[in-house]
């Protein structure tokens, strides 16, 4: 992740093409160690791929597939709790008839 943020910083910097160097430079001007081999594999996946706006114009479109967890979670109980109606309510009240302290006979600061 590093040696590809150290690219998209060249690339904001106004370098279009960044060399193993350039990248190299930026990631030891932060006192870390770089890899020339991680450096070397990062370009070389880069390479062909035309602007770096069409790289993360193509990304974009394949993270618009992927299914958002959450949302399909709440829609599927939002329907079964319209469904249920009254049955949802009175599971719901003898839940909290379940959960009270009273049931257990002392109460958290008795």
């Amino acid at each position: 992740m590093k040696y590809l943020a150290a690219y998209l910083l060249l690339v904001q910097g106004g370098n279009a093409s960044p060399s193993a160097a350039d990248i190299k430079s930026v990631i030891e001007s932060v006192g870390v160690e770089a890899e020339e081999s991680r450096i070397n594999e990062l370009l070389s996946s880069l390479e062909g791929k035309g602007s770096l706006e069409e790289i993360i114009a193509e990304g974009q479109q394949k993270f618009a597939s992927v299914p958002a967890g959450g949302a399909a979670v709440s829609g599927g109980a939002a329907s079964g709790a319209a469904a249920g109606g009254e049955e949802a309510a009175e599971e719901e009240k003898e839940e909290e008839k379940e959960e009270s302290d009273d049931d257990m006979g002392f109460g958290l600061f008795d």
